[in-house]
């Protein structure tokens, strides 16, 4: 939720048409009862009731052109602090409702038409390197975007703080920004508002750990067609945003100056005020000062000349970036210290068994939405250093290797007769979605430790996701709502039944869906 307002240039929000453009992830329109698509996004709908009866502010964090960010904390619960980004409707252009009408007019669909744009994109997102969105408020002056509160600040703070940074902190700060880039393009995502007040810390005086926020430029965007509108910041947008005629490589060029900035504490472009600024970046000619650069690798220099290139068409890609000598050279790889961690993520993956529905969203929910920052930590750095091409998924490739290093760690680990065949398992269990790739909190949710991850208090919270009427028990159309079906087919149903329903009155209480969760953690010997 980067506070600061950008300068000099138009802040209007831009919405794409809200569908995602590749057949792996969420698509719009009606799905068959037995492809559902388990992840994340599923469990995030605007929420019934006024926003104080389940949070209460505690602070202001900052405040923009679009409203305010609060820290709050909820009232029930684990009482968690949340960060809360309030939006003022009035920001919109006026609207009205005709005399003999109460249709509303074209201006108020476009404002909700951005507002549900933005919640789109965040609710679609799940990245270690990106702000996860748990609730959606609205009445009838704000929107109230319910996030995860990282109080470790922005990167900008950072910058000001430490005026410059060696080439590992910056190597690993750009792989994390650049990680978060690649899958918003991979996506069909461009952020187009990349800067450091848009980058925030997880925690305090710790870069391991940053988030890309703040989606209110963001767009979904076609391979095949140009984007138009002329929006961002002034030291960090690509000159051909300027000219109202570029692609999703905008966001690389702000990537080039954060990198820029962090190496020699300063950007490439700068001025006296925005026009000056304006001015340069249209020129796009900048200069690696030597007393400043004398010490800095060539390789980074490199890697800044091909993000910071003028033509975007022969501008590198994210993943080119992400992939380069530089960022390979300096940034973190797996190690012996990782060993443990890595051990017991691989066997309890090895030991999950997920077929049942039910139980696979229930795990999710818990994984995404109710475990800590601190909880999710190191299993977070594993994912991070076992995902080597940064698109923040893993792979069979990816698996693959991780058994291998794992296997140089430790004599103890044993001989797999036939690794591929037991990722190819893994995938199947764990792959909830069904993409061919293991997501992050499809990671996070399976390889925690189920006595961390099932307490009383987190099994009952998923419980009463599903049993939304509260009558101590989940009925077949409770789990339709929740998928977002208007119907669960009785094949699924008594799939689900079979697994938990065991006083078989055609519904499934708490004793029933503790056990169920169990049984998906434990049905495998390790």
């Amino acid at each position: 939720m980067g506070c600061a307002q950008s300068k000099g240039i138009q802040q209007n929000i831009r919405s794409g048409d809200g569908t995602r453009k590749d057949n792996n992830r969420r698509i719009k329109g009606k799905r068959d009862s037995d492809e559902i698509a388990i992840n994340p996004g599923m469990y995030v709908r605007k929420k019934e009731g006024k926003i104080g009866e389940s949070y209460i502010k505690i602070r202001k964090l900052g405040s923009g052109a679009y409203g305010e960010v609060l820290l709050c904390r909820e009232k029930q619960g684990s009482c968690a602090e949340k960060a809360i980004k309030v939006i003022k409707k009035s920001q919109f252009d006026k609207y009205a409702y005709s005399e003999n009408s109460h249709k509303r007019t074209l201006n108020e669909e476009k404002m909700y038409e951005d507002i549900y744009n933005e919640i789109s994109l965040l609710k679609s997102l799940d990245h270690p390197n990106i702000i996860k969105l748990y609730d959606v408020f609205e009445d009838k002056k704000y929107f109230y975007l319910v996030t995860e509160f990282y109080e470790g600040g922005e990167l900008f703070e950072q910058i000001i703080n430490r005026h410059k940074f060696d080439e590992c902190d910056a190597a690993n700060i750009m792989k994390q920004i650049l990680s978060g880039i690649c899958y918003l393009h991979t996506h069909n995502i461009v952020h187009r508002d990349i800067k450091p007040e848009n980058i925030l810390l997880e925690t305090k005086n710790s870069l391991l750990n940053i988030k890309i926020v703040d989606f209110g430029l963001s767009s979904f965007f076609s391979k095949h067609d140009k984007l138009r509108d002329r929006l961002g910041t002034a030291y960090y947008i690509a000159p051909e945003v300027l000219k109202k005629k570029y692609n999703e490589k905008c966001d690389v060029w702000s990537c080039g100056v954060i990198m820029y900035i962090l190496l020699c504490g300063y950007p490439p472009f700068g001025g006296q005020n925005d026009q000056d600024i304006i001015k340069k970046v249209e020129r796009g000619k900048y200069f690696f000062d030597f007393n400043d650069w004398r010490n800095i690798s060539e390789e980074a220099k490199d890697l800044i000349k091909l993000m910071l290139t003028y033509d975007y068409n022969k501008r590198l890609t994210a993943k080119e970036a992400l992939n380069s000598k530089w960022i390979k050279k300096y940034a973190d790889i797996i190690n012996k210290n990782d060993q443990n961690t890595l051990y017991g993520a691989l066997t309890n993956m090895k030991k999950f068994e997920g077929n049942q529905k039910l139980a696979q969203a229930a795990l999710l929910f818990i994984g995404s939405k109710l475990t800590t920052i601190e909880e999710r930590k190191e299993l977070t750095d594993i994912f991070k250093k076992l995902d080597k091409n940064g698109d923040g998924q893993l792979d069979k490739k990816e698996l693959i290797e991780g058994y291998n290093i794992l296997r140089n760690f430790r004599n103890d680990f044993g001989e797999l007769k036939n690794v591929e065949e037991e990722v190819d398992n893994i995938l199947k269990e764990v792959d909830f979605d069904k993409n061919g790739y293991i997501e992050y909190s499809e990671f996070i949710s399976v390889c925690m430790d189920k006595q961390i991850l099932f307490s009383e208090e987190r099994l009952r919270g998923a419980f009463n996701l599903f049993d939304t009427d509260k009558s101590g028990k989940i009925t077949k159309d409770e789990l339709a709502n929740l998928f977002g079906l208007t119907s669960i087919s009785e094949k699924m149903w008594n799939d689900v039944l079979e697994e938990a329903d065991k006083n078989q009155d055609n519904m499934i209480d708490f004793e029933e869906f503790v056990s169920m969760m169990h049984k998906i953690c434990d049905n495998k010997s390790s």
